[in-house]
């Protein structure tokens, strides 16, 4: 047992060197502190575990961090990035998965490494026959960090800038979901629970018509949640679809279903809709349905008085909004109070 011990002894006085408040068989707290940042880009996870070093008055770039030589992006074990899906980092594919990642820093461009061996103490052991990729990026003048932070900057629904920081300088690089990579995801999640309810195939088919992706797809699985149950949102969503298809007949029915089967509010908030879209003839049209549908709800009042807006008529207008103040829920008395008024100034409330 004694023996055992001694060697013990040797191999940890040998093989490693314990910093000053470190500790090689103890969990203690570290100079350089752990940290994690993560960020959700569409539906892929991305994570950066490090430990992060203080400047401390010290020379970093070409001091701590050598020019030309790896460096392992932070401290003690591997700074490790981990990927949920397949990505694009500055224009190259990487795999899911968790890479050790290294940079190797100059005056006036990085490398930055994605090794497949991300358990090693630093960089220290580091191959690059292990490398899973290899970008080159531009390091950037930046805001002050006296510890070493990572920061995901720019995000984007498909994309996302992960920048290191320390000291006066930002080293950023980009990473990009392909839609596909999300599509993938969202057909997997439709083979769990979500494919028992029509939200979830309507969910489904609205992101792909808000980011006009897999259109054809989308367009199947919105009928998959009308024949489940018919309602003013997922016919809104075919007829959407369909528009983007170039099947304008088909989307106009489509369309004239939903105006026939939608509450007050649904069909009042579609003219609106199509009002911030600029579409001011449309959506006088739709606000003349609502009127005709719902007459005496107080949207209808309202929807009234922005077609005699329309026509010319304030007077009419005028009586309208008092009835739709009249009856309007009381969160709404006060916003309707500002468009009254500007009705009584006779301004289009419909531009």
């Amino acid at each position: 047992m004694v023996r055992t011990y001694a060697s013990l002894g040797f191999v940890l006085a040998a093989g490693a060197i314990a910093l000053p408040g470190q500790s090689l068989v103890m969990s203690v707290p570290r100079q350089s502190q752990r940290a994690s940042v993560s960020q959700r880009v569409a539906l892929t996870d991305i994570t950066m575990t490090y430990h992060r070093p203080l400047a401390g008055g010290r020379k970093i770039w070409d001091g701590i961090a050598p020019y030309g030589q790896v460096w392992r992006a932070g401290a003690n074990e591997n700074t490790t990035f981990e990927v949920s899906d397949p990505v694009v980092v500055e224009g190259k594919a990487l795999a899911k998965g968790i890479y050790g990642l290294h940079m190797i820093p100059s005056s006036d461009s990085w490398i930055v490494i994605f090794s497949k061996n991300a358990t090693s103490w630093g960089s220290f052991s580091y191959r690059q026959d292990e490398d899973a990729l290899r970008v080159t990026v531009k390091p950037q003048a930046g805001e002050m960090h006296e510890a070493l932070t990572y920061t995901f900057d720019d995000v984007k629904p498909d994309s996302t800038a992960l920048t290191l920081r320390w000291g006066n300088l930002a080293v950023p690089f980009t990473i990009k979901v392909d839609p596909e990579v999300t599509v993938a995801n969202i057909r997997s999640q439709l083979r769990n629970s979500a494919q028992y309810i029509w939200t979830g195939w309507d969910d489904a088919a609205t992101w792909c018509v808000d980011s006009k992706v897999n259109l054809e797809e989308a367009l199947k699985w919105s009928e998959r949640s009308i024949q489940m149950e018919e309602r003013f949102e997922n016919l809104m969503t075919r007829s959407r679809i369909q528009d983007e298809l170039k099947r304008t007949t088909e989307a106009a029915a489509t369309r004239s279903k939903a105006m026939e089967i939608g509450n007050a509010q649904q069909v009042y908030f579609y003219g609106r809709q199509l009002q911030s879209a600029k579409k001011k003839a449309e959506a006088i049209s739709v606000y003349r349905s609502v009127a005709k549908r719902f007459p005496e709800h107080w949207l209808g009042h309202l929807a009234k008085a922005r077609v005699a807006v329309a026509d010319g008529d304030f007077a009419a207008a005028m009586k309208e909004m008092a009835a739709a103040q009249s009856g309007a829920p009381e969160v709404q008395k006060v916003p309707l109070e500002g468009l009254k008024n500007r009705v009584e100034r006779k301004e289009d409330i419909n531009g």
